[in-house]
């Protein structure tokens, strides 16, 4: 071969090689220089050959295997579109650049066939190429026909049998133009990189500048954005709270309107209640009576009727001098009202004086007599055991009896052994007293040092308990000042309710309402009743059961301790009485179940202020409630209502020619009667009554149906039982039994509205249906005087008469009211409800 290291045009890559990595540059394809400089793709130098055509452009060829050779087939060579005299590609020159990079391809899978290279690689291509070896040998390269491989010997042979002489000057002028051009594309590549750099980073500076502006106003964004959202909450929860706030207020007074309303209701259901009573007892005297009673009233309707017609005579009289006479007779009436007012002022003091000394005569009474009941229970025990009747509680008795002596007797042995450990105590006391004395005697001087030491000592804490005490006092006077002026707001709440004339009330309000329903002047009637007075005893209006017997709360406890033991004596129970009034019942009850360890929580369901106080002098620690939507849901209830549902509000409902109609309350002049309203109520009427005769009036509390509802949902809910005691029929029937009660008489119920009794009969045919209906158990519906009798209260009677002899002829007398048929015993129901699976109580056989 031809020696060209002297040609102008040659590249010494080598050289190339050594002087970049002197001067610490990357090789010249990771800096982005064109073709690679001569460097492979994986950054390791090989042996490289440069093609120069005759316009000087420059190409690399890859090295070959010198055992393979590659193949161009014919139409390989057609697809690439090639000027024949300039051997360059007519699309800018990119094709031999592919070309070769084809080739290196080819030379790496190996050709078809052929003669091999001996040390180079090469591509062929038509038109007249320059072969430049790595040792810088130039060698034209003939044209070569498609598909042809151009052995070893004829590629040696072609470069040596080359006109040297002739190629010489034209070689050199080719290679210094291609390398000035070379160089010149090189510099403006150079200058086109740097410049692409620089763009990028100006680029990459604006679009970082950009991104920081963008986050800076982001955030700036976010913290606006955060701190309207702050200023928007904090408005919304004060706003919040101040709608919280209003609420609260609003709800505590409607809360107390309905509490005065419900105490009203409360007052008119027990009048009510009061009223049939009376009625029941005037229907169970003998004929002789009624007759009397009846010729009376037909004497008193003569009477009257002379009376009204004396009273329309006056009238028309007094219509004639009215004109004459106004003025005096209004100064007249003016001071018959002055007197009037005066003369109910001192009954109603006389009356307040007179109860409270009959409630203190009865509070002393009680004392005494369970005093001496106590006494003589303790000496009559045995005998009152060896006489019980009934069995299970002849059996519960002896082993209370005799767990109570065992009790005893480990007192007195405990109390025994306390006094003697106490009198051994003293003895080692006094005698280390006596030693520790003599050893102070001694170490005086040391212990009057430690002396004053404690004492100052004890000053100071002394000096802090007082100041703490002083601040508890400071807060106990406090929390009664609050308490009195709770009990002073209340009182002044009731003192408003009972100052209001409902009479006046309602002939001021139905000429401009129309007619009220019944239910809505029961409702209002009762609760000013109740919360403007203590309506029970002699003194009051009426009496209830367990005024009349202390046996009737006692065997009631009796039934819950029973019940409670059957379902395993769980600590964790509520005992709730609904209306319990004076607190008589849960007394006795609670007293008689202790003796089992009953001990639940008492909560007790009343609106009464008046009544509360009484309830809280006896069981301070009962929790009061308004209604049952505040007791707790945690733990079983035990429920006892006695002579409570009578007194809840009531709709009487007449069928007439078309429909159902209520019957309402109107006024005719200054006096309230009943009238029928004019919307039809048939959606009230029970399904048994739909198709009742014309004329036909019935009764239906709707709120006494929603309170036995919320009764059966707890009981099924939490568990438990509930004993409803009342009056009424066992199945409903027909007819008005709305009655009012004052001064223990009965009285017309439009008549005196806030200061009688208003109550009607219990439907317990329906609240049982309500009970199963809500998922509680009806044990069953007992009349008072059975019930009681399975209660074993003949067993009880007989054994107060044995501790009191004197008072015999009383408990009888209690007992005959309890229990005879034309007095409580058949009129009063029982009625007894659980929660699914706990077991019947005693008493519904």
């Amino acid at each position: 071969m031809a020696d060209a290291s002297a040609d102008p045009g040659r590249v010494d890559c080598h050289a190339l090689r050594r002087d970049e990595e002197a001067r610490g540059q990357r090789p010249g394809f990771e800096r982005g220089l064109p073709d690679g400089d001569g460097l492979s793709e994986d950054s390791i130098w090989r042996k490289r050959l440069r093609l120069i055509e005759p316009d000087g452009t420059v190409i690399e060829v890859p090295e070959m295997d010198p055992a393979q050779g590659e193949i161009w087939n014919e139409a390989e060579l057609a697809a690439e579109p090639i000027d024949s005299d300039t051997s360059v590609l007519a699309k800018g020159g990119k094709a031999p650049r592919r070309a070769a990079k084809r080739s290196g391809s080819g030379s790496r899978k190996g050709g078809a066939g052929g003669a091999a290279y001996s040390d180079i690689g090469a591509f062929f291509t038509r038109g007249r190429l320059r072969l430049i070896e790595a040792d810088g040998t130039v060698t034209e390269v003939v044209r070569a026909a498609p598909g042809w491989i151009a052995p070893a010997g004829a590629m040696s042979g072609a470069r040596s049998g080359g006109d040297a002489g002739g190629r010489g000057a034209s070689a050199k002028a080719q290679t210094a133009k291609a390398e000035a051009e070379a160089k010149a594309r090189k510099a403006a590549q150079e200058e086109a990189r740097l410049a692409k750099e620089a763009k990028e980073k100006s680029e990459a500076e604006a679009a970082e500048k950009a991104r920081l502006e963008a986050e800076a106003k982001a955030r700036a964004e976010a913290e606006e954005k955060a701190r309207l959202e702050a200023e928007a909450k904090a408005k919304r929860e004060a706003e919040e709270k101040a709608r919280l706030e209003a609420e609260a207020k609003a709800k505590a007074e409607a809360e107390e309107k309905a509490r005065l309303e419900a105490e009203a209701k409360a007052k008119a259901e027990a009048e009510e209640r009061a009223r049939k009573k009376a009625e029941a007892e005037a229907k169970a005297k003998a004929e002789a009576e009624a007759k009397a009673l009846r010729e009376a009233e037909a004497k008193a309707k003569a009477e009257e009727k002379a009376r009204l017609d004396a009273e329309a005579k006056a009238k028309r009289e007094a219509e004639e001098k009215a004109k004459r006479e106004a003025e005096a007779k209004a100064k007249a009436e003016a001071e018959a009202k002055a007197k009037r007012e005066a003369e109910e002022k001192a009954k109603r003091e006389a009356e307040e004086k007179a109860k409270r000394e009959a409630e203190e005569k009865a509070r002393l009474k009680a004392e005494a007599k369970a005093k001496a009941e106590a006494e003589e229970r303790a000496r009559k025990k045995a005998e009152a055991e060896a006489k019980a009747k009934a069995e299970a509680e002849a059996k519960a008795r002896r082993e209370a009896e005799a767990k109570a002596k065992a009790e005893e007797k480990a007192r007195l042995e405990a109390e025994a052994k306390a006094k003697r450990e106490a009198e051994e105590k003293a003895r080692k006391e006094a005698a280390a007293k006596k030693a520790a004395e003599a050893k102070a005697k001694k170490e005086a001087q040391a212990k009057a040092a430690a002396e004053k030491k404690a004492r100052q000592k004890a000053e100071a804490d002394a000096k802090a308990k007082a100041e703490a005490q002083a601040l508890a006092e400071e807060a106990a006077q406090e929390a009664q000042k609050a308490k009195a002026e709770k009990k002073a707001e209340k009182a002044d709440a009731a003192s408003t309710s009972a100052d209001i004339d409902l009479l006046e009330s309602y002939r001021r309000l139905i000429p401009t309402t129309g007619p009220i329903s019944l239910s809505q002047f029961m409702g209002e009637s009762n609760a000013r009743y109740y919360a403007s007075r203590d309506p029970l005893g002699e003194a009051g209006d009426f009496i209830t059961a367990p005024e009349v017997s202390q046996m009737f709360g006692e065997l009631i406890g009796l039934w819950f301790a029973d019940l409670w033991v059957k379902m395993g004596s769980s600590k964790n129970i509520h005992y709730v009485e609904l209306g319990p009034g004076r607190g008589t019942l849960s007394q006795d009850a609670l007293r008689s179940a202790a003796r089992y360890e009953f001990d639940p929580k008492i909560h007790f369901v009343e609106t009464s202020p008046a009544l509360r106080d009484i309830q809280k002098e006896k069981f301070p620690d009962a929790i009061h409630h308004d209604d049952l939507s505040t007791l707790p849901e945690d733990r079983p209830l035990l429920i006892v209502a006695n002579e409570f549902f009578d007194a809840l509000p009531i709709k009487q409902l007449i069928r007439s020619a078309d429909g159902w109609h209520e019957r309402m309350v109107g006024l005719d002049g200054k006096d309230l009667q009943f009238v029928a309203g004019e919307e039809r109520v048939d959606d009230l009427v029970p399904p048994s009554w739909v198709n009742a005769a014309q004329g036909t009036m019935i009764e239906t509390s709707p709120a006494a149906n929603a309170l036995m509802a919320e009764i059966a949902t707890r009981l099924k809910n939490q568990g438990g039982a509930a004993l409803i005691i009342d009056y009424g029929p066992l199945e409903a029937r027909s007819g008005s039994t709305l009655q009012a009660l004052m001064d223990h008489s009965s009285v017309d119920p439009l008549r005196f509205p806030g200061d009688a009794d208003i109550t009607a009969h219990v439907d317990f045919e329906r609240l049982g249906q309500i009970a199963e209906e809500n998922g509680a158990e009806v044990m069953g519906l007992q009349m008072q005087g059975e019930w009681l009798h399975q209660m074993g209260i003949e067993t009880r009677m007989e054994a107060l008469k044995r501790k009191d002899p004197s008072e015999a002829d009383v408990i009888q007398r209690q007992y005959d009211r309890l229990m005879r048929d034309d007095q409580m015993g058949a009129l009063f129901k029982v009625l007894g409800v659980c929660g699914r699976r706990w077991p019947f109580g005693f008493g519904f056989d």
